[in-house]
């Protein structure tokens, strides 16, 4: 009756959320410095994409340093990812979040007084070794505050902060510096990051970890950091740089797989592994791993090149191509909140996941169709079913590892699934712009070729150079001709890229569709240490069915002496007896 007058008694999610201390206020108040650190995080990135130009004409920078500016972030981005997630597993992840904000906050700053292309790439590798522990980081901690059921309640708030960066950071750039001048850029998130370290200090109460000796694997460190770099170099210097088929490919190429062969045969050793192989046994681990991959590709590489298609295919200016491709971004903020919370609802995930791989599948179609003059309503369209599926399945992904990880190696499992995401979309980026590349070069000389004469010697000296071209100050009819090169060979790109969303469907159809837990990782922590084992459950097994023989035999007398009815049956068996020496 009580419940039905106050149904608020009967459920108390704010007290059942986490026993690390936080009551769901607290919680709420938790997230917002995690949110608040990846809204840092993300917007320094984003802010200078439409300043980048610009800032590296400033410098006096070529076009291989506008590449390495860009590459340096990811570079450093992908492979700290993984270093971060096992020092989560060793140390204070708090204190490790709160470094990763410092780093990332501090070489923020100092970019934006670079004098030259080689102090800002510099700094640049330091955000990227910020932004890889922020990114992974950020999963950990929230799986100590949350429960995988509780999770997904929360997903639209991580989308909407993924979504307001992405899409208000280039505007916001554009507006700091036609107003301010490009070095602003750098300096606009240092008021949130101080903000977000303060939130955290106070509000982030997480466990003290257990005082244990720490072994940490340098030698795993180092050989899969630096096969890893390698191989992402060579992706993004081949084809520009140097021929793929050529000798500089070949030596990079096999030194980067020496150096994991090594690095594998190392952590098959070592006492604590960087990346634990063991984990690779784990059906969910592997199937979750090989589905990143092409969230990867995408995530970045889609809102690159879905940049470059309104810029030069459909003439936008930057901060019009930013607004342009708000429906990528809606989608996958509609998709994370709505599907986030029907999961925490119901505890469902894989139709949901299935559901939204398809929809990847559909959007990057959709997309390969693209041309210079496709109607604005079907690319809106195509944007949305993409953003859709990658806001079901990007989050989630992780929140399944997480479900099945043991704690003890939580972060490493976390960050591992960030990591070959990052990966994915580092290389993803890479050969989708040589694929864009040598696409635009081949239709564009094939038309100059079907042209008068007159018309072929005005073409080659435009686009002479092989620059970007500035589409406003060609003629019209060279104009219409780069515009439908562009829409095309961005169309062909999404379709290579089809094939990674189609294995991304058959690995999450294979996923075990395991219930999610209804404990964080500090509470399944606490019950590991207090659970018992082998003969100790033996024990409290037996233990537990003496008492209850025991509280048998105490009710029977009990209705003896109520009915006076004398024993008869199976109880008698241990007899007076019996039963002391049972409780004794």
């Amino acid at each position: 009756m009580s419940s039905s007058k106050n149904p608020r008694s009967s459920s108390k999610p704010a007290a059942e959320l986490t026993e690390s201390g936080m009551s769901h206020r607290q919680v709420l108040q938790a997230l917002s410095g995690l949110m608040l650190g990846m809204f840092v995080s993300m917007l320094a990135s984003t802010v200078v994409s439409t300043s980048l130009p610009l800032i590296i004409s400033d410098l006096k920078g070529d076009q291989s340093a506008f590449t390495w500016v860009v590459t340096a972030t990811l570079l450093a981005t992908t492979v700290s990812t993984p270093i971060w997630g096992k020092l989560a597993d060793l140390t204070n992840r708090k204190l490790l979040l709160q470094i990763a904000l410092v780093i990332f906050v501090v070489s923020s700053a100092i970019a934006g007084f670079a004098q030259d292309p080689a102090m800002l790439i510099t700094m640049r590798v330091f955000q990227g070794l910020g932004a890889g522990g922020l990114g992974a980081l950020s999963q950990i901690v929230m799986a100590d505050i949350l429960s995988p059921r509780e999770r997904g309640r929360y997903a639209g708030f991580f989308g909407a902060v993924m979504a307001l960066a992405t899409v208000g950071g280039p505007l916001l750039g554009g507006v700091i510096t036609d107003a301010f001048g490009w070095r602003w850029n750098f300096f606009v998130g240092l008021p949130f990051a101080v903000i977000a370290l303060i939130l955290l200090q106070v509000t982030l109460h997480l466990p003290k970890p257990k005082k244990r000796k720490v072994s940490i694997d340098y030698y795993g460190i180092v050989l899969i950091s630096s096969g890893v770099s390698l191989l992402l170099i060579w992706v993004t210097l081949a084809g520009t740089q140097f021929e793929w088929n050529s000798l500089p490919s070949y030596l990079m190429v096999g030194g980067g797989v020496l150096l994991l062969v090594i690095a594998i045969l190392v952590e098959l050793r070592v006492k604590e592994p960087l990346i634990p192989l063991t984990l690779f046994r784990d059906r969910t681990f592997t199937l979750a791993v090989i589905a990143s991959v092409s969230v990867g590709v995408a995530m970045f590489g889609t809102s690159v090149f879905l940049s470059q298609y309104m810029q030069l295919a459909r003439g936008a200016t930057p901060t019009e191509s930013g607004i342009l491709t708000i429906p990528m971004m809606a989608g996958l903020l509609v998709a994370s909140t709505i599907v986030g919370n029907l999961i925490s609802r119901r505890g469902k995930w894989k139709a949901f996941v299935v559901t939204g791989s398809a929809l990847m599948v559909v959007g990057l179609f959709l997309l390969s169709r693209l041309h210079y003059d496709t109607p604005y309503l079907y690319v809106g369209v195509s944007m949305f079913a993409l953003g859709a599926g990658v806001g079901m399945v990007m989050q989630n992904l992780v929140l399944v590892v997480q479900n099945k990880a043991e704690v003890k190696n939580m972060g490493v499992a976390t960050s591992a699934v960030t990591f070959f995401r990052s990966l994915g979309g580092t290389i993803g980026v890479s050969v989708m712009g040589s694929i864009l590349g040598t696409v635009v070069a081949d239709t564009i000389s094939t038309s100059v070729r079907a042209l008068p004469p007159e018309q072929q010697a005005a073409a080659a000296q435009s686009l002479a150079g092989g620059s970007i071209p500035q589409l406003a100050t060609l003629p019209d009819w060279l104009r219409v001709l780069v515009e439908d090169a562009y829409g095309t060979s961005v169309g062909a790109i999404f379709l290579a890229a089809l094939p990674l969303a189609i294995v991304t469907l058959i690995a999450v159809s294979f996923l075990p569709n395991a219930q999610l837990g209804t404990q964080n990782a500090v509470q399944r922590a606490k019950g590991e240490e207090t659970s018992p084992s082998g003969s100790e459950a033996d024990a409290s097994t037996q233990s537990r069915e003496k008492v209850t023989e025991s509280t048998s035999e105490d009710l029977v007398e009990v209705a003896e002496a109520m009915v006076g009815i004398p024993r008869t049956g199976a109880i008698p068996i241990l007899g007076d007896s019996g039963r002391q020496a049972d409780r004794t």
